[in-house]
């Protein structure tokens, strides 16, 4: 396995030692490599600190070949079971769960243990539903783990740059904390362009065959491959199944809308992809037709188009679709009358809007843009967030801000 950069993931990490020795599971999930090993090895750092004794804490990652016969789940409480420290609390760490048949059995087992706190990962969402749930219903948290925020990327980054040029790399390498490891002093865009992309291959190549595919028993990989790129390429566009089956089928790929639907939720159960609702502001409603996705990473949209132009708002209204999903909240598209606005977050100290553009310099444009955060009758914060490096300014109780600066706020 490649060497890991372990960068501080410190909101992350809070959350956890928010549950350290409660009386419940901690899962954490996530798309493969998006820093879930890296967030234990620096908690079990932390809990050396505390004076937790190193014989105190077991890490187990499912994906290392030397952990094959534990693959049952009798032999995995087995085995950990005997290595537990009586009269001590005892902390088990284990990586990518999924990978053990019948794997809730070891967890309830371990669990029951009143010397255990157990933490789990898992980079699908198996762990949610189904069997699990049902022996486990209010035993466990779930903490979703997302690749680098832009400011976790900042943090990290190795050269000198302003942050316009950071946040150019951002996009177009990968938000994987991975590549910030491979990034050097002298590294040229050239360079890290074809690192990132190998790298993001293996990603992608583990998710689709891996995760999707074998996970979902899929066999027509073609198929299900043109999808991830035709979903790359409607990012922050509304869409329904039947118009991906209307275009996919035009353009010779025929694909019925029941296909395209269990495709598509083996995708967001990959955590590769993300669904945002519509929501009648007014109304006060979800509404079933016209959701948009949006991809887990952007270096991968680059992976599935190629160099096509990028359309550099959408790409920007991903970013912060998943920066308002990290920070906690549910995140909806807002349909107010016959306007939209981008996103309605809801969080618990209420409902905030956000419209999302690259730039609002010209006065038609900013109007545009302005028009339906205007339409929304509440008095819940609304936010137009942009490129533009203007002093933050309100538009009658709008605020006009930064994204860059909103991103590392």
């Amino acid at each position: 396995m490649e060497k890991t950069l372990l960068i501080n993931r410190p909101e992350y990490l809070e959350r956890l030692l928010g549950f350290k020795d409660k009386q419940l599971i901690k899962i954490v999930t996530g798309i493969r490599r998006c820093g879930k090993s890296t967030l234990f090895e620096l908690y079990q750092q932390e809990l050396v600190k505390q004076g937790v004794s190193p014989e105190q804490i077991q890490s187990i990652n499912l994906e290392d070949p030397v952990y094959r016969d534990l693959l049952v789940w009798g032999s995995l409480y087995d085995y950990t079971n005997a290595r537990l420290i009586p009269g001590k609390k005892n902390y088990i760490f284990i990586d990518e769960i999924q990978n053990v048949s019948d794997f809730q059995k070891a967890a309830d087992g371990l669990f029951i243990k009143k010397n255990v706190d157990l933490y789990l990962t898992g980079s699908n969402s198996r762990i949610q539903s189904g069997e699990w749930a049902t022996l486990l219903s209010g035993r466990f948290v779930e903490i979703h783990m997302f690749p680098l925020s832009f400011k976790e990327y900042v943090s990290a980054y190795p050269k000198v740059a302003s942050n316009d040029e950071k946040f150019g790399d951002y996009i177009n390498f990968s938000s994987f904390p991975q590549i910030l490891h491979f990034m050097e002093s002298d590294s040229s865009n050239e360079k890290m362009r074809i690192i990132s992309r190998q790298y993001l291959e293996g990603i992608y190549s583990t998710v689709i065959l891996k995760d999707v595919a074998e996970g979902n028993k899929i066999k027509e990989l073609g198929r299900l491959e043109r999808l991830a790129g035709f979903m790359a390429s409607v990012i922050g566009s509304e869409i329904s199944i039947k118009k991906i089956s209307d275009t996919m089928t035009s353009d010779g790929i025929k694909i019925l809308p029941l296909t395209i639907e269990s495709y598509l939720n083996a995708f967001r159960d990959s955590y590769i992809l993300y669904r945002a609702d519509r929501y009648d502001v007014k109304g006060k409603q979800l509404l079933k037709t016209l959701n948009k996705y949006y991809l887990v990473d952007m270096g991968i949209r680059r992976l599935l188009l190629g160099e096509k132009p990028v359309d550099s708002g959408h790409i920007l209204e991903n970013i912060v679709y998943l920066e308002l999903l990290r920070r906690g909240y549910k995140v909806y598209v807002g349909k107010v009358g016959e306007k939209e606005v981008d996103f309605v977050a809801e969080g618990i100290n209420g409902t905030e809007y956000y419209q999302v553009a690259q730039t609002v310099r010209g006065q038609e444009t900013l109007e545009r843009e302005l028009a339906s955060l205007k339409a929304i009758n509440d008095h819940n914060p609304k936010f137009l967030l942009t490129r533009d490096y203007d002093p933050a300014v309100s538009h009658n109780g709008i605020r006009q801000l930064n994204v860059l600066e909103w991103l590392l706020g």
